[in-house]
């Protein structure tokens, strides 16, 4: 329904409401509620944290919930928030799950540059020296960014699963509404000698057990190369019901086995349930200088 023609219906039935309802948790309320303009109505909910509009302001009356319904209500409170598509001309088809995507949306994983050493991360093999937590060597894109984990001479991997009931995203949200889920990291190679990185993701559903997986090949570094940091990010859409977990596995070596640490670095993971971005469609990788 318009802003428009909702204006009009409200104008057509403007008159007080009364009487009973009951809230899904069974309980009775009794309201005597008088119609108020939409302007006037929309402007006060506009002040309600989002939330208690959605649980229980929509349960007051028939009226009520429209309003709180409409996607004029949340287009506009994105408007206000500052969450606005990257791409005007691809308008939203739901404003509240918009809404609720671009607020909610932080990074999943605990500890991706490595401030608090290796809190967070369960160590999957540990070859060579050893990981090690060490300052950027080639500045990042982000200069907030300033330690890295950094791999030995055999194979170092390590991971996080994300519990996502437990940050928020329940499974009735995730089947019915599938956001997009937005997985980046970034590495780097040492100047000096040749390395490899792996990313690996996981969908996960009850049971820990496997549902996608989304498997980069491992990219190799020439020794005597440029050390720049680069992007690598995939996104993953319509994967159908059941996913309750995310495993995020990253890691890799050096390729000459020398002693110490100079094998691949990364630092700033990071998983996202997120609006889909136009360009984020498609899994891609992008090189920074």
């Amino acid at each position: 329904m318009s802003c428009e023609s909702n204006m009009k219906r409200r104008h057509m039935g403007n008159s007080s409401t009364s009487g009973s309802s009951k809230t899904q948790e069974g309980e009775q309320v009794y309201t005597d509620v008088p119609a108020l303009p939409l302007g006037v109505l929309e402007e006060i909910f506009h002040n309600v944290p989002p939330e208690q509009l959605v649980c229980r302001f929509r349960l007051v009356c028939h009226e009520w919930r429209e309003t709180v319904d409409s996607a004029c209500l949340w287009k506009e409170r994105c408007r206000r928030e500052g969450f606005e598509p990257k791409h005007p001309d691809r308008v939203p088809s739901d404003w509240r799950l918009f809404y609720f995507l671009c607020k909610n949306r932080r990074n999943l994983l605990k500890n991706p540059k490595a401030e608090e050493g290796f809190s967070g991360w369960e160590i999957l093999e540990n070859g060579g020296d050893k990981w090690k937590v060490e300052d950027v060597m080639m500045e990042h894109p982000d200069d907030t960014i300033t330690k890295n984990f950094v791999t030995s001479y055999f194979s170092c991997m390590k991971c996080q699963v994300i519990d996502l009931e437990a940050e928020g995203y329940s499974a009735s949200f995730m089947d019915e509404f599938q956001p997009s889920i937005r997985i980046s990291d970034w590495y780097a190679p040492r100047w000096d000698c040749g390395s490899e990185y792996e990313m690996r993701v996981e969908l996960l559903g009850a049971k820990k057990k496997k549902i996608i997986t989304s498997l980069t090949e491992k990219e190799t570094f020439q020794q005597w190369n440029d050390q720049k940091w680069t992007q690598v990010t995939r996104v993953f859409t319509n994967y159908g019901k059941g996913v309750r977990y995310i495993r995020f596995t990253h890691g890799g070596k050096d390729t000459q086995f020398w002693a110490g640490w100079y094998g691949i670095r990364v630092t700033n993971s990071s998983v996202e349930i997120c609006p889909l971005d136009e360009k984020d469609e498609v899994d891609q990788s992008q090189v920074t200088n």
